[in-house]
């Protein structure tokens, strides 16, 4: 008959088993941890997936527009947070509303720590119809965190030009007008430098992608 373990064999066993599970159990949290974090990805698959990185951040002049709270809305406003940027109006019978539903369903992708830190604003390019309450109202219906912005054509247009972001005002028969406006989703980083953009159709799982990328390889 076999000898029984003797009491420090049978603790050196479960010392080595425990040994072999802590390894494991690290093993398990490193993969988890490596699964969660951004793939970085090159410029070329960022444009594959339909985003532009800048070789070189654009620094932006200084400008004053207006929050939908009433407030003025600044550079300075633009700065520690990332900042994804949409030209549109509330008039506007598809792209606009498109899109920000887009931005929407992009923005509950994201996990909690990346959304705490991550803005979307409609710029409204015009000013005429939309006031501040009004265009607070039109951006909360897609998501109560999503702000707007307005003011002067003359600031918006010298503030859209900084972002190659085209629009101009097209008349209607019936005497009304539209806007044609560029539908490219501009990001702005935490130093408020336009940093790059997001050219349509959008795509919410591109969107995630190379937005986590971008945000992986700044150094802020």
């Amino acid at each position: 008959m076999a000898n029984e373990p003797t009491a420090e064999q049978k603790r050196g066993i479960l010392l080595t088993v425990a040994v072999l599970v802590l390894f494991m159990l690290a093993v398990l949290a490193g993969f988890l941890h490596k699964l969660n974090q951004p793939r970085v990805i090159s410029d070329s698959e960022l444009r594959a997936n339909g985003a532009v990185k800048l070789e070189r951040p654009r620094i932006l002049d200084n400008f004053e527009l207006l929050a939908d709270s009433g407030e003025p809305f600044q550079t300075d406003d633009l700065g520690g947070r990332w900042t994804l940027v949409f030209f549109g109006f509330t008039h506007c019978p598809d792209i606009c509303p498109t899109t920000l539903a887009t931005l929407n369903s992009f923005y509950q992708t994201l996990d909690e720590e990346t959304r705490a830190d991550t803005d979307i604003l409609l710029v409204s390019v015009d000013p005429k119809r939309d006031t501040p309450e009004q265009l607070r109202d039109y951006v909360r219906y897609f998501n109560p965190e999503f702000q707007g912005v307005t003011g002067e054509f003359l600031n918006l247009k010298r503030f859209a030009n900084q972002l190659n972001v085209p629009f101009n005002r097209v008349p209607l028969e019936d005497g009304q007008y539209t806007i044609d406006h560029g539908s490219q989703v501009v990001l702005i980083n935490p130093r408020g430098h336009y940093h790059g953009f997001f050219s349509a159709p959008l795509d919410p799982a591109k969107m995630k992608l190379t937005y986590r990328s971008m945000r992986a390889t700044f150094n802020g």
